[in-house]
């Protein structure tokens, strides 16, 4: 399971990304050294930093708001698939009981 990453420790990281990007030939380099610094993995390091372009505009991508409100979205539609399965299943009860061909 992985570990829970402070807020303050990633707004750092993503930080120092960008202040030392220019410093090294490539994003993977700059996050490799900033990882390592922090006690973090690259990739996630990396992840992070291509996220934050994305957020800024830089970059093309879905934002972390566009993110988080398609998963809030997904689970409001499962919820709701649920609560129609669940009353299918009670109408069809419900006919069954009332039909007088069953009695």
């Amino acid at each position: 399971m992985p570990k829970k990453i402070e807020p303050a420790v990633k707004e750092r990281a993503v930080r120092m990304v960008k202040d030392h990007r220019a410093d090294y030939e490539s994003l993977t380099a700059v996050c490799k050294v900033v990882a390592e610094r922090l006690g973090l993995g690259r990739e996630t390091v990396r992840r992070w930093a291509v996220q934050a372009d994305v957020d800024a505009g830089t970059r093309p991508g879905v934002t972390s708001e566009e993110n988080a409100e398609m998963k809030r979205l997904k689970a409001e539609n499962k919820r709701l698939r649920e609560d129609v399965e669940i009353l299918r299943a009670a109408t069809t009860f419900f006919v069954g009981e009332l039909d007088p061909r069953n009695r």
